[in-house]
């Protein structure tokens, strides 16, 4: 990989931190109260305790090697009813992670929203709001000028195609709902100019920083290696769903580095569109540092094939997806690409030596990190890469049974074990990739 290409793992507040009653309520709370909504009963009250474990965590990070550690702020832990008073007691807990995350030689990248929206917001119509954006505006300008001393790389939204096409659209995620299209298209709207505001506090408040976004998408692949199939290939990857607008790729994208929504969202779903100004697409078209993309799975020929390898998650395992994603979208936004996640989830357990052996994460990370490495061999501009996560976590409305980290944590006890993963990632981390 190139000089300084960055080496890191990811987590989210609502997953990991736990702490629940030293901060606000969020719609994941709530959510989490109804019986029958996730798998297993559970919720993030407590999850990896990180808000209480976190030097635990730090010294973790440093033991892998991590050059970087992407994390998310939980809104209402900083001002507990979305807006109004700020908790002291909430900034203080992120800026001595920061500054402790400094001083071991991890760079902290923040994400300002990674889908635990603040309750209080969200029963005065969170997203449909028109003030949604001001108020996501005034909480990046508490966050950026308390952190920005220790922070420069910033993340605004997480995955908007979950957090309103699962959340509002679909019903599977908080808050379980599914509204019509003109309230949909509405709430991703006011969620793309919430990130045009934040990008310019970002600007405003912290002095060279390099920020971006984080949205997601499964990576339609060539069937063969000819010019016909890779052009169908990146056609589907950018066209609107015509089951679901939400994942598509450029819906969310094009607006935040072209400036305008696709043709075909707008000659399918214009109907269904708030009206949009030119002013409007100017607070969305910020200039942004790099090209952020959560890829985990591909779209081939092979998709429904039986026998098909797939995750414990039921995933398809994909690492060509790592390959023509970033190929794809490095051509059309020509901006550096950052997998901002990429991960699976596997059947870990602890072996009778007391140890995790995960040799399929370490076969599964080995193909995504060589195809991503060929990426940028063959012209895409690689900066970085996030392994989705650090530690298992809560995984939204699967509760606890599936696990992503590459550190066990036992959610009864908390007890961190690092698995054979983490070990070869800090090699991979420690030659820059060489032996991929």
């Amino acid at each position: 990989m190139r000089d300084g290409f960055v080496w890191g793992a990811a987590s989210a507040s609502y997953q990991i931190e736990g702490g629940v009653d030293e901060r606000g309520l969020n719609l994941w709370d709530m959510y989490c109260r109804q019986p029958g909504i996730i798998i297993d009963g559970t919720n993030g009250d407590v999850a990896c305790d990180a808000y209480h474990r976190w030097k635990e965590d730090i010294e973790i990070m440093r033991g892998i090697g991590l050059k970087a550690y992407r994390f998310s702020i939980s809104w209402a832990r900083v001002i507990p009813d979305g807006t109004g008073a700020v908790s002291e007691k909430g900034l203080a807990y992120y800026e001595q992670l920061c500054e402790a995350l400094v001083d071991a030689g991890i760079t902290p990248w923040v994400t300002l929203f990674h889908w635990d929206y603040p309750y209080e917001l969200y029963r005065r119509g969170g997203w449909l709001n028109p003030d949604s954006p001001k108020w996501f505006e005034d909480y990046a300008d508490v966050v950026t000028k308390r952190l920005g001393k220790y922070v420069k790389h910033w993340i605004t939204l997480n995955e908007p195609q979950c957090f309103i096409g699962l959340g509002f659209a679909q019903g599977e995620h908080a808050p379980g709902l599914k509204l019509p299209l003109w309230d949909t298209m509405l709430m991703a709207h006011n969620a793309l100019l919430s990130h045009g505001r934040a990008i310019m506090k970002i600007r405003e408040n912290v002095p060279n920083s390099v920020a971006g976004f984080a949205p997601t998408g499964d990576v339609p692949c060539p069937k063969a290696n000819t010019p016909e199939e890779i052009e169908k290939a990146r056609a589907e990857y950018f066209a609107v769903k015509e089951d679901n607008v939400f994942w598509d790729v450029a819906y969310f994208s094009d607006p935040v580095y072209l400036g305008k929504y696709p043709d075909d969202v707008i000659s399918n779903f214009g109907q269904f569109m708030p009206k949009i100004s030119s002013a409007d697409m100017d607070v969305i078209k910020q200039p942004l540092d790099f090209c952020g993309q959560n890829i985990y799975r591909g779209v081939d020929a092979y998709a429904n094939k039986p026998g098909k390898a797939i995750t414990a998650a039921k995933w398809p395992i994909s690492p060509e997806a790592l390959y023509w994603g970033p190929k794809f979208l490095y051509e059309r936004y020509k901006k550096p690409i950052v997998i901002t996640e990429n991960g699976l989830s596997c059947a870990d357990v602890v072996s009778l030596d007391g140890k995790v052996h995960d040799p399929n994460r370490i076969d599964y990370l080995n193909r995504y990190l060589s195809a991503y490495k060929r990426a940028g061999q063959d012209g895409a501009e690689l900066l970085g890469y996030f392994q989705w996560c650090l530690t298992d976590n809560f995984e939204w409305a699967k509760g606890y049974t599936e696990r992503f980290g590459i550190v066990y944590c036992d959610i009864e006890t908390g007890e961190r074990i690092r698995k054979d993963s983490s070990y070869w990632y800090s090699e991979v981390i420690k030659n820059n990739g060489a032996d991929l």
